[in-house]
């Protein structure tokens, strides 16, 4: 299986691209705090979906694939977090969260893939 063909794995990339235009937005005092945890929990998904798809067994690809939800999970805190402090653009803001939500769908959905492969 080729990750890049994955739905999922093209979502993830949409959603890193767009957590980088909205946290331009944020102070530059922010560079090296909110700002670069949430950059490295967006890059983190189709990473870990493509490290996990890389492996040869289907029990170490759903335990990749579980730190990729968590990264999701994370992601979706410190954007919250980060709208309620620093008040993005809403409809930058919106199309993000619903990427991201639409990425929690798919990971799950893969989730439960791989796990009837067992």
């Amino acid at each position: 299986m080729d990750y890049k063909e994955l739905d999922v794995w093209k979502e993830s990339k949409e959603l890193v691209k767009l957590v980088y235009s909205l946290t331009n937005s944020l102070p530059a005092n922010e560079q090296f705090g909110l700002t670069i945890q949430i950059k490295r929990s967006a890059v983190s998904v189709p990473s870990n979906i493509a490290e996990g798809v890389g492996r040869n067994h289907s029990k170490e690809t759903i335990q990749f694939l579980h730190i990729t939800r968590r990264s999701l999970y994370e992601l979706e805190t410190q954007l919250n977090i980060s709208n309620e402090l620093f008040h993005y653009d809403s409809i930058e803001y919106h199309k993000c969260w619903d990427i991201l939500q639409n990425c929690k769908m798919l990971i799950n959905g893969f989730i439960n893939y791989y796990k009837k492969q067992r």
